[in-house]
């Protein structure tokens, strides 16, 4: 009997550190006493808990420890599986997105991977080549989901490596190789893999920032913005403008910190592409190139075309982002010659993981509302008036979307706003303001953890992730410049800029004044 005992605990969360399984059962005892003592404690140790797991997503994939505290919160009643299917349902877009984008991007890989390698081994300039990852990433995001911009830089980053890797392991391009063990890789290749590792660390940090550089912008930017919209009244273009005071100066100055970060080698970036990697890289595009067969150019002009579809298809909102991602595999398989199923559920491997994850992360946003977790903060920052309110919503927004799910933070917040302008507690252009800060406050301070955005937490739970040694703390560490600029440049772009450049642009008649009370009601 002792045996299988000790069995079961060896095969309790597989390979992860003694100490690590320590810390998850001693979570797992503790929750029921202090839930007995305080549920409002309780359920700020359980997101404090949760976060561990995040952190810790290189020691163990966070979906086991953090779906064991997720179910033992529902066992418990700190919320109930009902409104853990409420909150899924409600998020469906998301999941849906996550399923069928990130394995419609699989499929253009090859395009990915052509144009950007081109664009690496010709581009010799660190600082204009990060400027471009992040300019690009910004610009997407605008139009595109972030979750997708991110499925397109993961997917490159792993073509890198994967190229890199095979060669520094002795082996030739048409060879099988399993990219993520180090064991065959030759010594004499092992710094220089180091080196690539920080070069493609830093790009795909820099295409982070980006997204939320970009995302923060524009309606269709990230999901909160759509939800804050709805209740404004806003459309597409009085968004952009309503947003402008405050979004333009942040993305200057985190263009300017892309630039000075690399120009400096501080907080992890400035990394350059070795000499023999570039080389590589070179002989492997013209390899490709020059062994390029009329069916595999006709596959790259499928794939084009399908990419222009994909920007088309969501900047103009045809459907769901996640049924234009079905749309993108059928299309990309189907002209390309892809049919057999085992080819297909390839795609699928690097998405259902976090799909998962992200379900249990729904379930700690259900314990956030049953237990009112927010509430004293919400409350103190409605009790502000004037610039002071405008100030504390964008830094509660930033705070708690550190540590939450920012589409909650901001759904949350917006709906409490609309409440007191229904009870004439504030005026309809103060409401006005008021969104502005919310959408900013939920998108730009939230850089500065993998949990405040899902395209972060995605990044962070990828496959590139443990390849490049990309950990929680690392995220975190390159992203405090960028979260430190950001923050502070939105903070003053609401106290001094928001106010006066609205009333500008109202005098020039290019906002209209909304009808007092016009907001949709909550769904």
């Amino acid at each position: 009997m002792s045996d299988i005992l000790k069995a079961m605990a060896q095969n309790f969360l597989g390979k992860s550190p003694k100490w690590y399984k320590q810390i998850i059962v001693a979570f797992l005892l503790i929750n029921p006493i202090l839930f007995y003592i305080d549920p409002f404690v309780a359920g700020w140790v359980l997101v404090v808990e949760f976060i561990f797991t995040l952190a810790m997503a290189l020691k163990c994939y966070p979906l086991q420890p953090g779906g064991l505290l997720a179910i033992e919160a529902v066992i418990l009643g700190m919320t109930s599986a009902k409104h853990v299917q409420v909150e899924v349902t409600a998020n469906f877009e998301v999941i849906l997105l996550l399923i069928f984008m990130v394995a419609g991007i699989y499929f253009m890989k090859d395009l990915l991977l052509f144009s950007f390698t081109k664009l690496v081994v010709t581009m010799k300039s660190k600082i204009l080549l990060s400027l471009t990852f992040c300019l690009v990433s910004a610009f997407l995001s605008a139009f595109l989901d972030a979750l997708t911009v991110i499925a397109v830089i993961i997917a490159v980053a792993v073509g890198f490596y994967s190229v890199y890797h095979k060669v520094a392991s002795g082996k030739g391009q048409q060879d099988e190789h399993d990219h993520s063990s180090d064991h065959g890789l030759l010594e004499n290749h092992r710094v220089d893999l180091e080196q690539f590792r920080a070069f493609l660390r830093s790009l795909v940090m820099h295409a982070g920032i980006g997204s939320a550089l970009g995302g923060v912008c524009t309606l269709v930017g990230e999901p909160q913005n759509l939800i804050i919209a709805e209740q404004a009244h806003w459309q597409f273009v009085e968004f952009v403008l309503r947003m402008a005071p405050v979004t333009i100066p942040v993305l200057i100055a985190g263009l300017l910190t892309c630039i000075l970060v690399e120009k400096f080698s501080k907080f992890g970036y400035g990394a350059k592409l070795p000499d023999s990697i570039r080389k590589i890289l070179t002989d492997f595009n013209d390899e490709k190139s020059a062994k390029m067969t009329s069916q595999d150019k006709a596959k790259l002009i499928i794939q084009a075309i399908i990419g222009v579809w994909l920007i088309v298809g969501l900047a103009m909102h045809l459907a769901a982002v996640g049924l234009i991602g079905l749309s993108v595999i059928i299309f990309a398989t189907a002209f390309t010659g892809i049919t057999e199923e085992h080819a297909l559920g390839k795609a699928f491997e690097e998405a259902l993981p976090f799909t998962a994850l992200l379900v249990v992360f729904f379930t700690i946003v259900a314990v956030i509302i049953d237990q009112h977790l927010f509430k004293p903060v919400i409350e103190l920052v409605l009790q502000s008036e004037g610039d002071t309110q405008l100030a504390l919503f964008y830094i509660a927004n930033g705070f708690l979307s550190m540590v939450s799910d920012n589409v909650f933070v901001g759904t949350v917040y917006i709906n409490e706003v609309k409440t007191a302008l229904a009870e004439g507690l504030i005026s309809r252009p103060q409401f006005d303001l008021l969104a502005v800060a919310i959408n900013t406050g939920t998108n730009l301070p939230s850089v500065a953890t993998p949990n405040g955005q899902a395209a972060f937490l995605f990044l962070l739970t990828s496959a590139i992730a443990p390849l490049l040694r990309l950990s929680y703390g690392t995220m975190v560490w390159m992203a405090l410049p960028y979260t430190l600029v950001l923050t502070a440049v939105g903070l003053i772009g609401v106290i001094y800029n928001l106010a006066p450049m609205t009333d500008l642009m109202l005098e020039m008649g290019w906002l209209q004044p909304h009808v007092p009370g016009a907001v949709i009601p909550a769904h």
